[in-house]
Order: structure tokens, then sequence, then C-alpha cells
């Protein structure tokens, strides 16, 4: 049985990685592997692109087809654009109802088990002690707030512990981010993503380059 340690440092590398790519993107990801398995609608998925490549294509055609010069091909693209774009529109719609109650499915699992699994696993285990801390190694201030709300005094509650590991997860991802910027010379999020890193100060050197005042 996993250690309820592991489990909810699990839990908090789950929810900040939820929070740091976002719902949509994850509700993209597992779409586009639920249209790639043996499902239904994989084979409606591929056909909606199917249909819609064609009606792009042929509202091309027709654009390149003078309707005064050539009416009749011009005419019979158009109504091969319109049946294809009906057929699209049609398919399309049932597709988007079925991804909307998909996404709702995905996004009640993806909170129920990260949110609300992390709400079960504070209540349940709010009285047991994670780990002893030794003996007057703390304060007794110190203890009482370790073992917030009602695990024994002198351990370290469930509640302690999830903000623990969320904060060194956050940590963490926040020096990965900064070695990664660093690496590439470039800002990789906010709104100077993109943008190459300024290193300011650091062209005098070592040897007291030429900014430095001397005084005698």
């Amino acid at each position: 049985m996993i250690s309820i340690l592991l489990l909810v440092f699990l839990l908090q590398v789950a929810i900040h990685l939820l929070n740091t790519f976002g719902a949509q993107t994850v509700n993209e990801l597992l779409w586009t592997l639920y249209t790639k398995l043996p499902t239904p609608q994989s084979k409606d998925a591929a056909q909606s692109s199917k249909l819609r490549a064609d009606v792009v294509r042929l509202n091309r055609d027709m654009r390149a087809v003078s309707a005064q010069d050539d009416f009749a091909k011009w005419a019979r693209l158009r109504r091969e654009h319109d049946k294809a774009k009906e057929k699209y529109d049609k398919q399309s719609a049932d597709l988007q109802s079925f991804r909307t109650n998909f996404d709702r499915i995905v996004g009640f699992l993806r909170w129920g088990g990260t949110q609300g699994l992390q709400f079960v696993c504070n209540f349940w285990f709010s009285g047991h002690a994670m780990f002893w801390l030794p003996q007057g190694w703390v304060p007794y201030p110190a203890e009482w707030v370790l073992s917030f709300p009602r695990a024994p005094l002198g351990s370290i509650s469930i509640n302690v512990w999830t903000m623990a590991c969320a904060s060194v997860i956050a940590l963490v991802s926040e020096a990965t981010r900064a070695t990664w910027a660093l690496r590439e010379g470039k800002v990789v999020e906010g709104p100077n993503k993109g943008e190459k890193i300024r290193m300011e100060g650091m062209s005098g050197g070592a040897g007291g380059g030429g900014n430095e005042k001397k005084e005698l």
C-alpha cells in the first residue's frame, strides 16, 4: 500500500502541474489521446477533419474560378462546397456536443483525483501523525503549530506536510524554470516571454572594470 506521505506528495505534484499547464491544456491532451483510441468518436473526429479539409479546398478552388467567365464550373464547385459544409457542420455539432460532455466528465474526475482526494486525505488523517519530531527539538508553540489541527503533539500533521510539499514543489519548479531560462538566454513566461535575458552589471568583470571609482 502506498505511503500517505508519498500520496500527499504526488497529489501536490499533480495539482502543481495542473495549475502550471492549465485545465484546458490537460483536456486537449486527453481528448487527443481519446480520439486516437479505437472509439466511435475517433472515427467521427477523423471524418470531421477530412470534411473540414474538403471544405477549405473547395472554398479555395471556388475563389480561384470566376463566376462570370466560367459560371458552370463555379456553380458546380459551389454546390460541392455547400454540400460538404452542411455535412461538416452537422458532424462537427454532434462531435462538439460529445466533447462538451467529455470535458465535463474529465473536469469532475480531475477534481476528484486531486483536490477532492486531498480534501478526503486531510480530513481522514487529520488526527494521525505523519512522522514524529525528536523530543525537545522545537519549543511547545512550534510543536502545536506543526501538529495543527488534531495530530498528536510533537508530530507533523497532514495539513502541515501538505503545505510543506506544495512549497518545496513550487520552489523546485521556479528554480527549474529559472535554470532553463538562463540556459536558453530567453524569458520563458510572463509579458516578456521570448525576449533575451539582459544581465545587468556583469560587464565589469573580476578585474575591476570601467565604471569603478578608486579612492586614494
